[in-house]
């Protein structure tokens, strides 16, 4: 440590004192400008001291929906398996693969042979029958028939009728129709496969319109009724949009998932949507013109909001707002200002508490970019 001597303390007290008050003087002489102008100069040109500048914008009504996202899984209007109802040996298939086939159309036959010839039978003995009865009707006219013997006569004939409908049925349980018309999925089976009860010989498809099944949030359900018209899109068709109507309401809601699930119907002329694709699906509702306010304005604080809302003399004040539906930048105000009234849309950031600012028409801040619109 260097120690001053004694004899020098006096000479440097009175060297830093002086300095001390000429120090302003120092400054001036370096800047070329005393302290007050150096700061009214700061001042003048946006420095600390001056208003900030922010972009403002009225409070409008807004043309605006509620929009709820959701994912679905297209359906058929129409779709069975066709099955064979009894074990036996297939003798005919009579579709090709993919083949459209209208109603009542024969898809594939089995082995009846059996059948045919226990029908065949049948029908023959219930024609002995109605002969034996019309012959004994005839004879009651005579009085040599007694109505017992017409009875039990009657009761055979009753009896090789059913026995004829029970060998027709089993016949027709052998071949297998189209309930209804569409187009048949990919053959599985040859003739003289053996398939047993039960067993899938072709599936069916009418798709001419699609069914489009989706959930929804519990909270959504009050959004949703019958009719109301919807937009769906494929992973297959980038950018297009299949439009269609909610026809139905699953009344049940999930205990697990607090979900239900909703049905709409999707024309499909051109059968471009397959049963079982994967589609999003957007759903508008309650359309209306709302209060709205850029979503920049916005300032949340919690679980509320609020806005810097603009006087008259361009004094920024926050107010606490209740917002609503949020869509495309914009923010719906249901409660806490009026329309006309301004707000600051851009630059929230530099405001720090009630005070003056410098406001920037967005009309202006659009038309001056980006010199004029200041940072967020």
């Amino acid at each position: 440590m260097i120690r001053t001597p004694d004899r020098l303390r006096p000479f440097l007290f009175l060297s830093v004192a002086a300095l001390s008050l000429s120090g302003c003087s120092l400054v001036d002489s370096i800047t070329g400008k005393s302290g007050a102008a150096a700061e009214k100069g700061g001042n003048a040109k946006g420095g600390p001291g001056s208003p900030p500048a922010v972009v403002v914008e009225k409070v409008a009504y807004t043309p605006l929906v509620d929009s709820i996202e959701a994912v679905g899984t297209a359906r058929a209007n129409e779709q069975a398996d066709l099955n064979s109802t009894v074990t036996e040996r297939i003798d005919r298939i009579n579709f090709a693969d993919g083949q459209f086939v209208p109603r009542g159309a024969v898809i594939a036959e089995l082995v009846r042979s059996e059948q045919g010839a226990n029908l065949k039978e049948s029908q023959a003995r219930l024609r002995e029958a109605e002969l034996q009865l019309a012959r004994l009707k005839q004879l009651q006219g005579q009085g040599f028939a007694t109505k017992a013997r017409i009875d039990e006569q009657q009761a055979s004939v009753d009896v090789a009728r059913a026995q004829t409908q029970q060998a027709s049925s089993q016949i027709a349980d052998r071949v297998i129709r189209a309930p209804f018309s569409g187009y048949l999925s990919l053959r599985r089976i040859s003739p003289g496969t053996v398939v047993n009860a039960g067993t899938t010989v072709a599936t069916i498809v009418d798709h001419s319109r699609i069914k489009l099944d989706f959930t929804v949030p519990e909270t959504f359900l009050p959004a949703l009724k019958p009719g109301l018209e919807i937009s769906a899109r494929a992973a297959a068709f980038p950018g297009e949009e299949f439009r269609g109507r909610i026809a139905s309401i699953d009344p049940l809601v999930d205990p697990v998932t607090r979900a239900a699930t909703a049905r709409a119907v999707l024309p499909n002329p051109d059968l471009r949507l397959r049963p079982g694709m994967l589609m999003t699906v957007d759903i508008k509702s309650d359309p209306r013109d709302a209060l709205t306010v850029p979503e920049l304005a916005v300032v949340g604080e919690g679980s509320g909001a609020y806005v810097w809302r603009v006087s008259e003399d361009n004094q920024a004040s926050r107010t606490i707002i209740r917002a609503g539906t949020r869509r495309d930048g914009r923010v719906e105000v249901l409660d806490g200002l009026k329309a006309g009234e301004r707000v600051v849309a851009e630059g929230t950031v530099k405001l720090r508490g009630p005070g003056p600012i410098k406001p920037v028409e967005r009309e202006a801040a659009a038309k001056n970019a980006p010199e004029a619109v200041p940072a967020a």
